[in-house]
């Protein structure tokens, strides 16, 4: 009977090692997808000058809209470092549509449209949102599983006894609005050339 009740014993300490280990591979995986979204969250707030610069050089009197771009990207540097996806969201956001604004400035201003330095950072932030679309979905599915795992029966039961938490998603606010406009820029320039 004492080996049948140590066998138990052994049985629901490895099970609560490996329920353990799941829910810290899953706490992991979302570390990991959050490093992810701040790289090319910060590739993008370094993009921002650079544009910014070139379009300033084009278009002088639309100073209003790049302090705007300006303020964005500082609100959002700033709440980026605060490590959490909730405070991030409305300033990313802002910083996207800001940016959406002033891409679309190219299509009144033919000299900037057609600016290679333009053109190069503006397939440049492109590229970016690519990859801060595809870097926060990652990190979506990473919260989602880690936060099926703290609610779900047995594993919330380790979850609890360990303080593990749930983490937060990103909203699709932050969804890149620049990217159409951008490409359709780009593209309008890449038919217009052939």
């Amino acid at each position: 009977m004492e080996w049948l009740f140590a066998l138990l014993t052994i049985s629901l300490l490895v099970w609560g090692v490996v329920l353990f280990n799941r829910l810290v591979r899953a706490r992991n995986l979302v570390k990991a997808g959050f490093a992810d979204v701040d790289v090319q969250l910060q590739r993008r707030h370094d993009l921002v000058p650079r544009l910014v610069e070139v379009v300033k050089g084009q278009i002088g009197y639309e100073r209003g809209l790049l302090d705007d771009v300006m303020a964005a990207r500082t609100a959002a540097r700033q709440a980026e470092q605060s490590g959490q996806p909730a405070l991030m969201d409305r300033p990313e956001a802002t910083l996207a549509a800001a940016l959406g604004r002033m891409m679309l400035l190219a299509e009144d201003y033919p000299e900037l449209k057609t600016s290679q330095a333009f053109i190069e950072l503006g397939a440049e932030l492109v590229a970016t949102e690519d990859l801060l679309s595809h870097a926060r979905r990652f990190y979506n599915g990473a919260v989602r599983q880690l936060n099926t795992r703290v609610q779900q029966f047995p594993d919330l039961l380790v979850a609890r006894l360990f303080g593990f938490k749930e983490a937060d998603f990103f909203s699709a606010a932050i969804e890149a609005r620049t990217v159409p406009a951008v490409g359709r820029l780009l593209g309008e320039r890449e038919s217009g050339s052939t």
